[in-house]
């Protein structure tokens, strides 16, 4: 009897032994696959954030380029009959040249007689962490400025 109770004891161990063998690595598996994951939240999370950053950089870009062309008044025929308008080739050359001077390329465009610049800045980000896996994203912003002007504080 008491021999059958050695053996069972010894029979029960090894059953034991042999389950936890079957998982051994298991842990190892799963650390790999969350390290991934946790990779992978901390890149989006990251690079998101630079994108957003970078979406912002180009509208700033873009308004602040409206900004130099709208500058670029018609002074002969403002002084000749009052009208307030851009001159259209300097207007364009100026926000071109505030965009190539900050590494964009974008597009001009002026409206209203003359009164509304419109420019459009394009322009490429590149990932942190993501960019390891060659993903680049396209960002874009848009810019407007408008020629006001008034005559004894009244807006026109």
């Amino acid at each position: 009897m008491r021999i059958c109770h050695l053996l069972t004891q010894r029979l029960s161990r090894c059953r034991a032994a042999a389950r936890l063998a079957g998982e051994r690595g298991a842990i190892s598996l799963l650390l790999a696959v969350t390290a991934i994951g946790l990779f992978a939240i901390i890149g989006l999370a990251v690079d998101g954030a630079g994108k957003a950053e970078a979406v912002d950089r180009a509208k700033s870009l873009a308004q602040e380029a409206a900004r130099a062309g709208a500058q670029a008044l018609d002074v002969p025929d403002a002084i000749a009959d009052g009208s307030v308008q851009v001159d259209r080739d300097q207007a364009a050359a100026a926000a071109r040249r505030y965009l190539t001077s900050a590494g964009v390329q974008g597009t001009v465009g002026i409206a209203d007689g003359g009164r509304t610049l419109s420019v459009a800045v394009h322009d490429t980000y590149h990932p942190k962490l993501i960019g390891m896996l060659g993903i680049n994203w396209q960002v874009s912003g848009q810019g407007r400025a408008e020629l006001v002007y008034g005559i004894g504080g009244v807006r026109q």
